[in-house]
């Protein structure tokens, strides 16, 4: 228990709820001693609104990102207080304020984080409205505030420079070891692949995020302020634990032809299964010791569990005879060599963090990181093409303004305690997909019930303030530090916190508590009507967009394996971008899934299909990053015709797929005949032995390679066309069904 407290305690969302309680806690002390309460709440509010865009980034972003946003909350409040005794302008200029401010979000995440605190600060602008010199008073104090978080920001910076990314690092660590972990499950007799196979799509999503994460901290830093030794010890252990998902990704063999072959020496595969374990419990006990700080010591038995798998691979080949042992060997042999792969990256990433190295050798690998980034501007063209019902920010933006509008009318119409809690309520809620919105609407309706009926029996006891002031303070931090792990138990704090603060400045706490409730329960059934009703973004419609990009991502990828395959050479960085926008889209599709599942059972529109064709392209990937990994840890030979047009073959089907998604049937290209693909395949199989036959005398062990090489380029081209078939085939039906649907 006590660990899980440090745990919680040394987490991202405690120090970011840290950062935030500080800055607005210390104005609010010192502003009372000298009896200005309300101009410390303004710093505080001010610290509230520039909280949310401070994301990860390098320290450029993090400050320009800070300061612009002083700018805007600051100026926002300015300009609600200006205008709003215009009542006949009033209305128009709420809604424009709105929907700009919502269209903000089309610039990425760091500007959605913007928008939003903007968003906060014009359903707050309502709580004061003041006039004269008191209004920009207030606009100014709220700016200070912001500026002052920004201090208090930097601070924790400065001081712990380096403990987010390693972190983030070690949360990276720990979701590969889990993949790996699954992987080894697929070795399992009559494992559940379908669950084990969902599990890693799942898995997928969340590395997807926390390799962004790293990426935007780690390449902006070592691009822009230059390349320290931790930076570059850190850029090392994420490339290497990037190359260890590709390896695990890579390891795509026939789980149930493999069992049928070696039934009668699980010895081969129960050695690679136990490997393939510790390889994940190796990298598992690492993380465990980043994230507490402490002296890495490895306790691995990888090199003995390897020299198992060789053993064991000799006892099979002693076994049988040789000629009848010999695909057998050339799987068994891959699988070593994919295995001796992993071990390596592994020892690099503990050395990493064992050996007190003052310099760390990246070997070109960071060569153009840059390109690895979202490029950080903001040209007009952006926000103008976004200005369609084609656009789900466009939408989201539209039916935020409007249900807001409704919202601050009907507060007004009707004796509401506080319009601005309707407001803050829906922007909380409010998110562009049904799902999240509906959830948010449930968790913050049941945080806020609780949270007023604890709040209020605590203030039915405790009549001291002090005691009060420091139970606000608690709630404060651990409403901060619930909002993106626990949404409904960060309500109950935020609202335990609220009603705590107006329980020192007011009396009529009981009417409070009520109000605040209604007032919620209000902004909560308006949020879910409207993205219900309101231009709906229901994900069905979004699917085609993301199967689009998954199959033109792996198309890329392909091509790049393929041109790496014919010229040899080093890795490029177009291989490695299209190797990680690969990665990306693939799990963007299974994240659209997710999405779908949570929407209503009228809108999970060929559900079964969109599932299938998310596996479909995962397994894709999984036989392209078994290709790719082949080619680059191997010296091969050079890349035949027949190699050349199976992989166009392969290509064409998928151009097929992205034209049927894009109802553009005139643009399917025929291919290769069956008995044309049989006879490449067969030809495949035989030019390392005509090779072979001709030219000089070759030694066994560069037989036996040429033969590893033929075969699983064999096996893993057999498997692409028989992949991108179904990709088609499924793509169809999905086509078909939407038109009849129609």
């Amino acid at each position: 228990m006590f660990y899980k407290i440090l745990k919680f305690a040394d987490s991202t969302y405690f120090t970011n709820a840290v950062k935030v309680t500080i800055a607005a806690v210390i104005p609010v002390v010192v502003f009372s001693y000298i009896g200005k309460f309300e101009m410390g709440f303004a710093m505080a509010l001010g610290a509230f609104f520039t909280y949310p865009s401070d994301i990860p980034s390098s320290l450029k972003h993090k400050i320009n990102g800070i300061f612009v946003t002083a700018l805007l909350v600051s100026g926002i409040n300015l300009l609600v207080n200006i205008v709003y005794p215009l009542s006949w302008i009033f209305y128009p200029f709420l809604a424009l304020l709105i929907f700009l401010i919502s269209m903000i979000s089309v610039y990425g995440q760091r500007a959605t984080m913007v928008s939003f605190s903007c968003l906060i600060s014009v359903s707050l602008a309502f709580a004061s409205i003041n006039t004269g010199w008191i209004m920009v008073l207030h606009s100014g104090l709220i700016l200070a505030g912001s500026l002052f978080y920004l201090l208090i920001s930097l601070i924790f910076h400065y001081v712990r420079p380096h403990r987010y990314i390693e972190l983030q690092i070690a949360d990276c660590i720990k979701l590969t070891a889990k993949y790996l972990k699954l992987r080894g499950d697929l070795w399992t007799v009559n494992a559940d692949k379908k669950s084990i196979i969902e599990k890693q799509l799942h898995l997928q999503v969340e590395l997807n995020t926390i390799h962004q994460n790293i990426r935007e901290v780690l390449i902006s830093s070592h691009t822009t302020s230059g390349s320290s030794n931790q930076n570059r010890k850190m850029l090392l252990v994420f490339i290497s634990l990037v190359e260890i998902l590709e390896v695990a990704l890579s390891t795509a063999f026939d789980h149930d032809k493999l069992h049928q072959k070696f039934d009668d020496h699980p010895n081969v595969l129960s050695s690679y299964q136990r490997l393939a374990y510790n390889l994940a419990a190796s990298l598992k006990q690492l993380s465990k010791s980043v994230k507490k700080h402490t002296k890495y010591t490895s306790k691995n038995t990888l090199l003995r569990d390897l020299n198992s798998l060789q053993l064991a691979i000799a006892d099979y080949e002693n076994d049988l005879k040789k000629n009848t042992a010999s695909e057998g060997v050339f799987m068994l042999t891959t699988m070593l060599q994919y295995a001796e792969k992993q071990v390596e990256k592994i020892k690099i990433v503990e050395r990493a963090f064992t050996l007190n190295s003052n310099s760390y050798d990246l070997k070109g690998l960071d060569k153009d990181l840059e390109k690895f980034l979202t490029p950080q501007y903001y040209p007009l063209i952006t926000l103008t093409e976004n200005l369609s019902f084609s656009s789900t920010i466009f939408r989201h933006s539209l039916r935020l303004t409007i249900t807001l509008m409704v919202g601050f009318i009907i507060g007004k119409i009707l004796p509401f305690h506080n319009v601005y809690w309707i407001l803050l309520t829906i922007i909380v809620i409010m998110r562009p997909g049904y799902g999240l919105t509906k959830a948010r609407s449930f968790h913050r309706i049941i945080g806020t019930v609780f949270g007023g009926l604890i709040a209020f029996g605590i203030l039915f006891v405790v009549k001291d303030i002090r005691v009060i002031s420091i139970l606000s303070i608690i709630c404060m931090l651990l409403g901060f530090s619930f909002t993106q792990i626990n949404y409904k138990v960060s309500a109950t704090f935020i609202t335990m916190y609220v009603v705590f603060i107006y329980g020192i400045v007011t009396p009529n706490i009981g009417d409070l508590v009520q109000y605040r409730i209604l007032d919620t329960v209000v902004g909560a059934v308006l949020a879910f009507l409207a993205t219900h009703f309101l231009w709906p973004s229901w994900e069905f419609l979004n699917v085609p967009v993301y199967l689009e990009k998954a199959i033109k991502a792996n198309q890329d990828y392909l091509k790049e394996i393929s041109i790496f395959y014919n010229k040899k050479g080093s890795i490029s960085t177009s291989y490695r971008l299209a190797r990680k926008n690969a990665f990306i889209e693939v799990g963007n599709l299974m994240a659209s899934f997710q999405r779908m599942v949570q929407e209503p059972k009228s809108k999970q529109k060929q559900l079964p299909q969109v599932y299938k064709l998310a596996v479909l392209n995962h397994s894709l990937l999984s036989s392209l990053a078994s290709l790719g990994t082949y080619i680059q840890s191997h010296k091969t030979t050079s890349a035949s015709e027949a190699f050349n047009v199976v992989v166009d073959t392969v290509l064409k089907n998928l151009d097929n797929a992205i034209s049927l998604l894009k109802d553009n049937n005139l643009n399917l290209q025929a291919n290769l005949p069956k008995e044309d693909l049989a006879m490449r395949f067969s030809e495949l199989k035989s030019i390392r032995e005509k090779e072979l036959k001709e030219g000089f005398p070759i030694d066994e062990e560069a037989f036996q390679l040429k033969m590893q090489e033929a075969q699983l380029v064999i096996e893993q081209l057999i498997w692409l066309i028989n992949l991108s078939q179904s990709i088609v085939k499924t793509t169809k039906i999905i086509k078909e069904k939407g038109a009849e649907s129609r």
